[in-house]
């Protein structure tokens, strides 16, 4: 279990610092080549890895079914998911889009009943829905009583995301791959998907800064991460790992103020508190 916790928090440090890596990125070019660099060294990373690790004969023992999942679950987490991710940080600012995709965990709950066959409880249900409000509080810039969204497009693009990664994790939980190398197909095929975007790339002045957070994010934030994040799924309750998760929000909006400099406004630090709440809450219920 402390291996478990050790590889999430290596997970909350490492994804704390998307919304920065992304907004500098893409100082120097848009969502889609973004997404494309970004897989192409997630891909040499984790490629050269497994090979020092177990060689070639880390990819023999698996079937063309099996690759055939694991390409899909490739395409839904590290391809479309980054597709809706990478293009609503081209929209709106770094803290709302961050946050509202910070929905995910809750998904995680939701499919984790359904997929995975874990019991849900009146006080998990309500967890959800404190957590919800805390989404609502940032998607209406704290204006609760008209419910109008700011940026209806980059929200929505947003929480897509959040769906395909919440996905991605329950699906990848259940299945049973090594994870060095599932990880490593995962980001192989979503290179080979975003081919599919190369007429949509926009390249303007790369300096050493963009290519700098480039690295760090195909490297780290994307590549590495996954793996310690499939490792804590599988070592501890799914619940309580998506539940950590929420940290991450936190750690992230300090990295923004401090890196960004963009306000923290005080409707994101009450939503933040809301959405850790209902975390908290589910927490502390009993297990059954």
């Amino acid at each position: 279990m402390i291996k478990a916790l050790a590889a999430v928090f290596i997970c909350i440090i490492s994804w704390a610092f998307i919304p920065i890596a992304s907004k500098e990125i893409l100082r120097g070019m848009n969502n889609y080549a973004m997404l494309f660099f970004s897989n192409i060294i997630s891909a040499l990373v984790l490629g050269v890895y497994l090979f020092a690790q177990n060689g070639i004969g880390a990819l023999k023992k698996y079937s063309a079914k099996d690759y055939f999942i694991m390409s899909f679950l490739g395409f839904l987490g590290s391809f479309l998911f980054y597709v809706f991710l990478y293009k609503a940080f081209s929209l709106a600012s770094a803290q709302e889009v961050f946050i509202i995709n910070y929905t995910w965990p809750i998904l995680i709950t939701v499919f984790g009943f359904f997929i995975l066959k874990e019991r849900a409880t009146l006080i998990s249900l309500l967890a959800i829905t404190i957590s919800f409000l805390g989404v609502i509080v940032i998607a209406t810039k704290g204006n609760l009583s008209t419910l109008k969204l700011t940026n209806l497009y980059a929200d929505m693009l947003a929480l897509l995301a959040a769906t395909c990664f919440a996905l991605f994790s329950v699906l990848g939980k259940k299945v049973k791959y090594e994870q060095k190398t599932a990880v490593f197909v995962y980001f192989l095929s979503a290179s080979i998907f975003s081919l599919a975007t190369v007429k949509y790339f926009r390249i303007r002045l790369i300096d050493t800064n963009t290519l700098f957070w480039l690295f760090i994010n195909g490297a780290i934030i994307n590549g590495v991460s996954y793996i310690f994040w499939f490792y804590a799924l599988k070592k501890a309750k799914t619940a309580l790992v998506s539940n950590l998760v929420y940290l991450t929000p936190l750690f992230s909006l300090i990295f923004i103020s401090l890196i960004l400099k963009e306000r923290i406004e005080p409707y994101s630090i009450a939503a933040l508190f809301l959405i850790m709440a209902g975390i908290g809450l589910q927490l502390a219920k009993k297990p059954t």
